[in-house]
């Protein structure tokens, strides 16, 4: 249990806000998810079913639908989809208190400025390895993995900062979520990006989990393809990027067979996706730096005709 217990807010309490406030509170923090009416009214009746790998219990926590609801709050995870950054900073600003802390856990190598443009408080950028769905109104499933890497924007704690993310650390920690320090965050962020470019929209377009999405005809080659074209504009872009990243892109299927991405369980529910800010961002930057993407835009493309179809039916 926390030595320490914090008042924490999830704002865009989805699966992966569901997970991280989930473990927070059954470590004893008092924690308050905020989102969709119906994943509040299931939250608020009777609790937030947290099906986990080890365990399936319902955890108790608060639940709000207004952006208020982090008032008060030490730690603040940032959770919405990246098309909702900017509106989603400006609301929760004059609620933050003034020792608040901002964790960003969204997709995406530029949110953490998005957002800290627009709040006064110290954002954390972090990185989000973890499997999960919602399976239903206030009802989780865990499917893998659960780490979290967090740093700060620049490589370049202050002191402040530094107390800051030691203190992040600790409360995960006591909540059984690991967090790694790195002075490298940048890369961490686009190292998630290249895995998502991989991934994500392959498993919308085939409605595929990773697992069986990887087995089909010339999507190895596929995914080796868009992997190379994001590690060039990442290079372009002066970012620092771990040699073994390239073999561990395919090792996620092995480690998350039956997770379906985020974009593909968008697409299903109908919803908007975020591929303009996974392939999207690598063909925009692409196109800045000269730097040629066929496979990313063409994946970028495909996702988008899907979405478009939806709107019109």
């Amino acid at each position: 249990m926390a030595r320490d217990p914090v008042r924490v807010a999830v704002f865009g309490a989805g699966a992966v806000g569901c997970f991280y406030g989930g473990m927070l509170a059954r470590a004893g923090h008092e924690v308050v998810l905020i989102g969709r009416a119906a994943h509040v009214d299931a939250i608020l009746k009777s609790g937030l079913r947290f099906e986990g790998l080890q365990f399936d219990e319902h955890v108790r926590v608060d639940a709000s639908t207004s952006p208020e609801a982090v008032r008060g709050a030490r730690l603040v995870l940032f959770c919405v989809k990246s098309t909702d950054t900017e509106q989603g900073a400006a609301q929760i600003a004059p609620h933050l208190d003034s020792g608040a802390l901002v964790l960003n856990l969204q997709n995406g190598v530029d949110n953490t400025e998005r957002i800290q443009a627009r709040v006064s408080r110290p954002v954390i950028p972090a990185v989000v390895y973890v499997a999960t769905e919602m399976a239903g109104p206030g009802h989780l499933k865990h499917h893998g993995r659960g780490e979290l890497v967090i740093g700060a924007a620049d490589g370049r704690p202050s002191a402040a900062l530094a107390e800051a993310l030691a203190s992040v650390q600790r409360w995960f920690a006591e909540a059984g979520v690991q967090v790694t320090i790195s002075d490298n965050v940048a890369g961490e962020l686009w190292a998630k990006l290249v895995v998502n470019c991989a991934y994500n929209a392959l498993s919308a377009i085939s409605q595929r989990p990773y697992g069986a999405m990887i087995r089909g005809t010339g999507v190895r080659e596929v995914m080796r393809d868009v992997v190379a074209e994001t590690l060039a504009v990442a290079a372009a872009s002066g970012v620092r990027t771990a040699p073994e990243l390239v073999d561990n892109v395919y090792r996620i299927a092995e480690w998350m067979p039956t997770q379906y991405s985020s974009t593909a369980q968008d697409l299903q529910r109908g919803r908007p996706t975020e591929i303009d800010h996974l392939n999207g961002c690598v063909v925009r930057r692409g196109d800045a730096l000269g730097i040629p993407v066929p496979a990313n835009r063409t994946l970028w493309a495909l996702v988008k005709l899907i979405e478009s179809k939806g709107e019109s039916s």
